[in-house]
């Protein structure tokens, strides 16, 4: 440790310490306002870095969190020659550190660094995939196909990146997997030379940025699993590194979704279609000329479907998308004997094949091939121990089917990948306690055990910037007045503060149902409703609800977080239920059945508080900075009705309280 202390300096942390103090660093920069919570988390985040251990920390609204791990990932950065990856689960998010927070350090610092963000690599186009594809385009493409491959041509000699955000258009599925950069084709060794690939390019930037922002989802895929994160000697992505997670609280929920095993029919069939399409007659087959692997493709796509078919015909969706499988071989194994000799087919042609590029292009297509056929034989043997299995009905209207089986703990997983020994994961969010202050419950959760946790609360005054109105005379939801009642309290409160009102649901059909109920209303009072599903992604919405005067935005699960509109546009926060999660999923009963296996009470160990921690995630959409006024509205009298109300009131920031 004196090792360490002696190359980064002594004064680090104080050095930290003061670039928050009035006449510090940081005072220099435009709007400049101290805040002692920020400076408490910075010199916290400092010391966790100079000691190599863990950090977990909730920073209320307001803190300015990003700000106070940047300062000291930064200077400990380039004190020790490492690289900061921090890691978030919003776009905004991202965008706010590289386009406002990292300039502000940029402007400030004596020192220069650079920072980078790293987009998943089939974001970027490869132009040497691209030369080939057109070179290919009548073996592998249609007459329309092939002329959204000339308008990709062209964009990718006038594009500045290369990526699919620079794209004016969405496109077509096969024609950009075809040109996209993949790990095995777009290598190093075949691209890295050139500076016209953008992927390449993109790499040799963040391995030499000393910043490094990505998202969650990126993070679990690239950390790969438990297995080969072990393997590792120190690091997480790059053997010089350490991790900041911020938006810390979606965590858990990502990394089930990556550590576990997804098949979906519509990849698998688009993965063999790529080596031969029965209806266009194009693929890699066409262009190696092999009639033996052009008759076995189009054979296994039928036989795909057909598998999928039966799979689907075992399963009861009247409840929902999802229907779990709670024993071993749901239907026979009738495929991955077929998906064997379909790799053995691609190995064949490889051999044959002179061309290297054409053989990396097989390779990648046999190597898909075989991590599904795998995937396939853990969901049919159920061989993946402590995980729970379920089938998903997907696409748009839930034609095509995918194989989930994910942990049921994600806790031990997480504690081998991202809290070892050797490494430091400095973890926050605004909301990640439930009560207590050594925010055990969210450790637990994660297999953060081991970290130091600090709980900061908000420099923001609540007592004067926001009010709580609690409806008990709410009926109860299965009575048959309740929606007239949600219709009349919403309608109430939203003229209180004109419109500039989110009302957040639980449940999609039901805020659906009541937006049609309300559309006259609203009509009739000239305010400008907005409803989520309606055909506009999450990002225009919030843009027409930032922009346009009097407006009330209906949405459901992704707007209770990661949402900020500060100022006046939003004033009225209306959680129309307490956020209970219906346990209709399966990963989220197996988790309820796994506590009450073990003696526990599912509901208040899980159950409330899951809902306490988005409760304060909705809550916390009002109050974004120190001049924001506004009310919360709960229409769910089980907060003052019930024994556990308790727990969601003393949860929420100490502001007045009105019971109507």
């Amino acid at each position: 440790m004196i090792a360490l202390r002696d190359s980064i300096g002594s004064d680090f942390v104080e050095r930290t310490e003061s670039f928050f103090s009035p006449n510090g660093l940081l005072a220099k920069a435009k709007n400049f306002e101290r805040r002692p919570q920020q400076q408490q988390m910075a010199t916290a985040v400092a010391r966790a870095l100079e000691e190599e251990r863990h950090l977990l920390v909730e920073a209320g609204t307001g803190v300015g969190k990003s700000l106070a791990y940047l300062v000291p990932a930064v200077l400990f950065a380039l004190g020790q020659k490492k690289k900061a990856i921090i890691s978030t689960h919003t776009i905004n998010l991202q965008e706010q550190l590289l386009y406002k927070d990292i300039p502000i350090l940029q402007k400030v610092l004596p020192e220069t660094f650079e920072a980078a963000l790293i987009k998943g690599r089939q974001n970027y186009v490869c132009p040497r995939r691209l030369l080939r594809a057109r070179e290919q385009q009548n073996d592998l493409f249609t007459g329309p196909e092939q002329n959204e491959l000339e308008e990709i041509s062209a964009w990718a000699v006038r594009t500045r990146d290369g990526t699919l955000s620079d794209l004016s258009f969405e496109p077509n599925a096969k024609v950009w997997a075809q040109v996209c950069s993949e790990a095995h084709i777009c290598t190093k060794k075949s691209c890295g030379q050139s500076d016209r690939c953008f992927y390449q390019r993109a790499r040799r930037k963040f391995e030499s940025a000393q910043i490094v922002v990505i998202n969650h989802t990126l993070l679990f895929m690239l950390l790969g699993g438990v297995e080969e994160q072990m393997e590792r000697e120190s690091g997480f992505l790059f053997s010089n590194d350490f991790l900041i997670l911020d938006e810390a609280h979606t965590v858990e929920q990502t990394a089930s979704r990556q550590i576990g095993t997804v098949i979906s029919q519509y990849l698998l069939r688009a993965t063999v279609q790529r080596l031969y399409n029965a209806r266009s007659k194009k693929g890699l087959f066409t262009v190696t000329r092999d009639a033996a692997g052009v008759r076995l493709a189009a054979e296994i796509v039928e036989e795909i479907d057909k598998f999928f078919e039966a799979l689907g015909a075992r399963c009861d969706f009247r409840k929902g998308r999802e229907f779990r499988v709670r024993q071993p071989e749901l239907v026979p194994d009738m495929i991955t004997g077929r998906l064997i000799a379909l790799q053995a087919r691609v190995a064949e042609v490889v051999k044959r094949q002179d061309d290297e590029m054409l053989k990396s292009e097989l390779q990648e297509l046999g190597r898909r091939i075989a991590e599904a056929r795998c995937g396939i034989g853990v969901f049919l043997e159920q061989s993946a121990r402590n995980h729970v299995y379920w089938v998903e009905r997907t696409g748009k209207v839930g034609q095509l089917l995918t194989l989930n089986a994910a942990p049921i703990d994600i806790a031990p997983a997480l504690r081998q990948m991202l809290f070892r020994d050797g490494c430091t994961c400095v973890t926050t969010s605004a909301t990640l306690g439930v009560g207590r202050k050594d925010l055990a419950y969210f450790r637990n959760r994660v297999g953060a055990e081991e970290a130091e946790p600090l709980q900061l609360g908000s420099p923001f005054n609540f007592n004067q910037q926001m009010k709580v109105f609690v409806v008990r005379k709410m009926p109860d939801p299965r009575d048959a007045g309740y929606e007239e009642a949600l219709a009349h309290w919403i309608e109430h409160f939203v003229g209180q503060t004109d419109g500039h009102a989110f009302v957040l649901f639980t449940n999609y059909r039901a805020m659906q149902e009541l937006a049609a109920r309300m559309e006259n209303f609203c009509a009739e009072h000239d305010l400008n409703l907005l409803v989520q599903g309606g055909g506009l992604p999450r990002t225009k919405l919030l843009e027409q609800f930032k922009s346009t005067p009097r407006s009330v935005l209906f949405g459901t699960d992704s707007f209770w977080g990661g949402v900020d509109v500060p100022g006046e546009a939003l004033r009225n926060v209306i959680i129309t239920r307490l956020p209970f999660a219906v346990p209709d999923h399966p990963l989220i009963e197996a988790k309820l059945e796994t506590i009450e296996a073990c003696g526990g009470d599912a509901f208040t160990e899980y159950s409330l508080p899951e809902a306490i921690l988005k409760l304060r995630q909705g809550v916390g959409r009002l109050i974004r900075t120190k001049s924001d006024q506004g009310i919360i509205v709960i229409l769910d009298n089980r907060i003052v009705t019930k024994p556990y109300g308790r727990a969601f009131m003393a949860a929420l920031p100490k502001c007045p309280v009105e019971i109507v």
